[in-house]
């Protein structure tokens, strides 16, 4: 029962992508190709978004995010822009999605009765070691 949160909405119309040179092999293109891509997503600006997914976004994703509100993904792995595009994108909505993701209300459960033996036995033992390293009473 694995019950996996999916986001729905359709955020591509707000993208900008910004390519540049890109760091690693690419043979004759290396100097001529910009494969680089970074997609670029204001969070604040979103018409899409909701006001909470918006801060839910900001707070969990802060470290992507600039001062301007900009949400910053880059993908450079590959040697063509377009899937470069594609791994970004990938990217991006995998973030949304784990941020998004409703956190799962932790359920309360008491030890079991082999733990706490297992924890007495184990307190007894360390309180005979202690014991047996004081000194002697000579009285």
């Amino acid at each position: 029962m694995k019950d996996d949160y999916k986001f729905s909405k359709d955020l591509s119309k707000e993208f900008e992508f910004i390519t540049s040179r890109s760091s690693g092999p690419g043979g004759q293109n290396v100097n001529k190709v910009n494969s680089k891509v970074e997609l670029r997503f204001s969070v604040f600006d979103s018409n899409i978004l909701t006001q909470e997914e918006k801060e839910t976004i900001f707070r969990k994703l802060y470290h992507h995010i600039n001062s301007q509100g900009i949400l910053s993904v880059t993908a450079q792995t590959e040697r063509s822009q377009i899937l470069n595009k594609e791994i970004a994108i990938q990217k991006f909505y995998q973030w949304i999605e784990l941020a998004l993701k409703p956190v799962k209300p932790r359920k309360k459960t008491r030890p079991t009765r082999a733990s706490i033996e297992k924890r007495k036995t184990d307190k007894q033992q360390l309180s005979k070691k202690k014991e047996s390293r004081k000194k002697p009473d000579l009285q």
